[in-house]
């Protein structure tokens, strides 16, 4: 995957969590919605980072495949 594909993967993932932000449901539907809206949005965290794995990799004349997409625990665990 490079970092087209990886930004192509970001946005369908945007494009996703937009439609379930503004999807009107059921109460059910709602705490479906949640839980993949959580899953999306865990996605977008893992992307973002390999993506930006990837770059400082480029800057430092490294080869960006040499990274990998890290778990969501990892991920989800950075501050901001």
């Amino acid at each position: 995957m490079d970092n087209q594909d990886i930004q192509e993967r970001i946005q369908a993932l945007v494009d996703q969590e937009h439609q379930l932000r503004e999807a009107s449901a059921s109460e059910d539907e709602v705490e479906a919605n949640r839980a993949e809206l959580r899953r999306v949005q865990e996605s977008l965290d893992q992307c973002w980072d390999l993506l930006r794995q990837r770059r400082a990799k480029q800057e430092t004349g490294g080869n960006p495949e040499d990274v990998s997409a890290r778990p969501v625990d990892q991920v989800e665990g950075y501050r901001q």
